[in-house]
């Protein structure tokens, strides 16, 4: 099952079901007003929103219209959580070199994870304000799963029963601004923006064989101004799977419905893949040649995200958003 929001009715936006193709969708207010809500009484609404993707499948529903990208905000356009980790320790350790930073201790049986930015996620078409293009404006192409409630203290095998959906994540990073925040050790926030999420975030069903022992293994491209940035495999050189980044989440606290956490920037040690972010072509370009020769984003710069399944067809959606300059209040 595919799902979306459109931006109209209100921050939480109106939850769609859509067809296979994305292209088709029908709102369901009678089943649930927002993807909040379904989260929320998720046992109780699957079988109707299932119920409604099947009739999208077979035949035109009364009320199913076509799906204009840029009418659609994150599937879920705020969140009560956001968690992301670091779990793919090339990226973790090119990105702190970048920086000149040691790697944390035990980053090879603890997962790294820090609380980020969720009360208000760009749309997945949306341009991406910055008030300065000097600050390293980098894309990070990531996997993030959403979850219904969670139990204090659940364990890994127990933990992945809770993932009800999957989308992919633009984290935009300003890598100028880490070199600062980072060394404090307070975590990130100016250095992280508000990221964009996937136009649609889809049941695990909809992935297929590809979904295995919490791990998506499927290729996620990244490109800036239609030339590639790299084309990594999420389910290869991931140090911890989805179950044990909500278990470790939940070891002092309970999860709340709709709580979005995603597992870092999609990394292969083979440089071959390429890359899911900018700071780590330039840790490579130094180790090449002495020095980066790829910039950071400017004003006017485009970003593309996207994940194929093994048939070939989109899996959630693109990311398209433009680095532009913010208007000043």
């Amino acid at each position: 099952m595919k799902l979306a929001s459109l931006k109209r009715g209100g921050r939480d936006g109106s939850l769609i079901v859509a067809d296979q193709e994305m292209v088709r969708g029908v709102l369901v207010p009678d089943v649930a007003p927002t993807l909040q809500y379904a989260l929320e009484n998720w046992k109780e609404v699957v079988p109707a929103l299932c119920h409604v993707s099947d009739q999208l499948g077979q035949r035109d529903l009364p009320g199913t219209f076509a799906i204009i990208p840029d009418e659609l905000a994150s599937p879920l356009p705020r969140a009560y959580q956001f968690l992301d980790g670091s779990v793919y320790l090339s990226h973790m350790e090119k990105a702190r070199k970048a920086r000149n930073a040691a790697m944390p201790a035990e980053h090879e049986t603890v997962p790294l994870m820090y609380q980020g930015m969720s009360d208000d996620f760009l749309a997945p078409t949306e341009a991406a304000p910055f008030l300065d293009d000097q600050l390293g404006i980098d894309l990070e192409a990531e996997i993030a799963i959403v979850v219904d409630d969670v139990p204090m203290g659940i364990n890994d095998t127990e933990a992945l029963e809770h993932i009800k959906l999957v989308m992919l994540l633009n984290d935009w990073t300003l890598r100028e601004l880490t070199r600062f925040e980072v060394p404090r050790g307070f975590g990130f926030i100016q250095s992280k923006p508000a990221s964009a999420f996937s136009p649609f975030a889809v049941t695990l069903d909809e992935l297929g064989s590809a979904w295995r022992g919490g791990v998506l293994d499927l290729v996620l491209n990244s490109s800036v101004n239609g030339s590639p940035v790299g084309a990594p495999r999420a389910g290869q050189d991931m140090y911890f799977n989805y179950g044990e980044l909500i278990a470790h989440a939940a070891r002092s606290r309970k999860l709340g419905a709709g709580t979005i956490i995603a597992a870092g920037t999609v990394s292969n040690r083979d440089e071959r893949s390429g890359h899911g972010c900018i700071a780590e072509v330039r840790v490579d370009e130094t180790i090449a040649s002495g020095a980066p020769t790829t910039a950071f984003l400017t004003f006017g710069d485009s970003v593309r995200i996207e994940m194929f399944g093994h048939d070939g067809r989109s899996v959630c959606g693109a990311i398209e958003q433009t680095v532009v300059r913010a208007k000043a209040n």
